[in-house]
């Protein structure tokens, strides 16, 4: 399973071996051991009864109906997840296996997976980067890396270097959109840990809004902000998929009864208004009033948001973006993928083109444009709290016992640093 159904066509099924002149796979498989060969469908049927089929993440219904024993992911860091999250309980039920191979592409599934990989018993994970495999020369590599450097600059030349040869899942993505202005973010204190010297904290007295991308077989995604004055504080993130309304409202209001949550306007993208959840053709939009009203309307209201073409969403969210500071530990997922975010790129003019690519990076930024082109509404619609509020906000009362702790060891070993 390739990223995509034409690429498994391309790079494995029509491909051919210089060192034999052969089709790579006539050179996998002799046709002396084929039954027949289905070239439409990329199948091979075996003597033995056994097949093998070249598929795309973007296509793996064609699996659904006759169950795979083994399935081999192939750069699953482009592959849709969703994919995975289909086939992963027919291997379950009849005890195949799955492999998984990719190179990084910043830190989205792939990455998570790796993870789980490392310390799941019944699980296996290796990476062996340039120097260990012995692939390639020290001299080969040093002029790779000035290649790459020369022909993108050093700084975007060695974080390809580092991502295609190292296993780094730190280094910029080709063809990043908001990787830039993400960095700089990052670098004036605004997207803040558990680490910096003040959190974005969720505060009393300002409503919770939210902005939001759709999906069902692809992630929904929402990010949860407040407005306060100029200012866009993110202080949370959500993903999932495979989940009905029911599971969504139920998330919104264990947000609102745990963490105290008071919510403004939820925005969803416009097709909200007529696309369905399983729910016998309502739409979105009509199923959240519906939860909304069941449980006495303690998610606030939701909305449709402004409906722009990519690009404006795209130059809505850049123009953003500096009003923003996120909360980088529960965000941490999302920032991830907006920094993941990237543009297709053109193989035969040998440029990036105008449109983003549609993967697991692409729900968090669909949903964060959505914040884009919503915040100034939600903050019209913002009521402003009270003195007394305010400087509550701002009291230490506002604060468990742990975040003020936090917050004086920070201080702290700042102030240590800076002797």
């Amino acid at each position: 399973m390739l990223p995509e159904y034409g690429q498994a066509r391309k790079a494995m099924w029509d491909a051919i071996n210089p060192n034999t002149g052969k089709r790579r796979i006539d050179d996998a498989f002799p046709h002396e051991m084929r039954k027949r060969t289905l070239d439409q469908s990329m199948m091979i049927e075996f003597h033995n009864g056994s097949t093998f089929q070249l598929v795309g993440s973007d296509s793996f219904n064609a699996l659904v109906g006759s169950p795979p024993v083994g399935l081999v992911f192939s750069e699953y860091a482009l592959s849709m997840p969703s994919a995975w999250g289909y086939l992963m309980p027919i291997l379950e039920e009849n005890g195949g296996w799955a492999g998984f191979n990719s190179t990084p592409r910043g830190k989205n599934h792939f990455k998570r997976l790796c993870e789980f990989a490392a310390n799941e018993p019944g699980w296996f994970f290796t990476s062996i980067n340039a120097d260990e495999s012995g692939i390639f020369s020290p001299e080969q590599l040093q002029s790779i890396l000035r290649q790459l450097q020369a022909e993108h600059g050093d700084e975007y030349g060695m974080a390809l270097f580092m991502q295609e040869y190292y296993v780094s899942f730190e280094a910029a993505l080709p063809g990043s959109i908001w990787g830039d202005i993400i960095s700089k973010l990052e670098a004036a204190g605004q997207i803040q840990t558990e680490n910096s010297l003040v959190v974005v904290p969720h505060t009393q007295g300002y409503p919770v809004f939210t902005g939001w991308d759709l999906g069902y077989d692809d992630d929904t995604t929402c990010w949860y902000y407040q407005v306060i004055g100029n200012d866009i504080n993110i202080i949370n993130y959500d993903e999932d998929n495979f989940k009905d309304v029911a599971f969504y409202g139920q998330m919104l209001l264990d947000k609102h009864e745990k963490l105290g949550y008071e919510y403004g306007i939820h925005w969803f993208p416009h097709d909200a208004r007529p696309r369905t959840l399983a729910a016998g053709g309502k739409s979105i939009l009509q199923q959240f009033h519906e939860f909304n009203e069941d449980h006495k309307g303690k998610l606030g209201s939701f909305a449709i948001a402004p409906r722009l073409d990519k690009q404006e969403q795209i130059q809505a969210a850049r123009a953003t973006f500096p009003h923003c500071r996120f909360d980088g530990d529960k965000c941490e997922i999302g920032v991830d993928h907006l920094k993941a975010y990237r543009r297709e790129y053109d193989e035969e003019n040998n440029v990036f083109s105008s449109q983003p690519v549609h993967d697991g990076a692409s729900h968090a930024a669909d949903g964060f444009s959505c914040v884009a082109v919503t915040w100034r509404r939600s903050k019209a619609a913002t009521q402003e709290p009270s003195f007394a509020q305010k400087i509550m906000a701002g009291n230490v009362h506002a604060l468990n016992f742990g975040q003020i702790k936090k917050q004086h060891f920070s201080r702290m070993r700042a102030a240590r640093e800076d002797l």
